[in-house]
């Protein structure tokens, strides 16, 4: 499951659990994409659940679509990650080291509400 949300002008939030498929991470970056139109000095909210790895299909998807990820990613400068896997809060953040502009902060399953005072504290 894929679900992008927009909350006003400078915000949008993701819920992702489960699999993708080279045809869900299409639709998931085609969502993206349409949804942060407009948006500039934006935030992020990615709540994650259960997920299986993409499949080989899904990831060639997402890196024939690397220059529209850089421009897209270029719209927020706060990502906040809420999801119960260590690893994947660890390699959100460095992902967020390595992305000029973007801070990035990892919360554990039960801090959304953390997550979402965090975002709302820069606007």
């Amino acid at each position: 499951m894929f679900h992008v949300t927009r909350i006003g002008d400078k915000r949008l939030e993701i819920d992702f659990s489960g699999k993708l498929d080279s045809h869900d991470m299409r639709f998931a970056l085609d969502e993206l994409w349409r949804k942060s139109e407009g948006i500039t000095a934006g935030q992020l909210l990615w709540r994650i659940g259960e997920f299986d790895m993409p499949t080989l299909g899904a990831v060639g998807v997402e890196l024939a679509r690397i220059p529209q990820l850089f421009r897209l990613i270029r719209r927020f400068d706060r990502c906040a990650v809420v999801c119960g896997k260590e690893w994947v809060r660890k390699a959100a953040e460095l992902e967020g080291t390595l992305i000029p502009g973007l801070t990035v902060r990892a919360f554990e399953e039960h801090q959304g509400t953390a997550a979402h005072f965090w975002l709302d504290d820069s606007a």
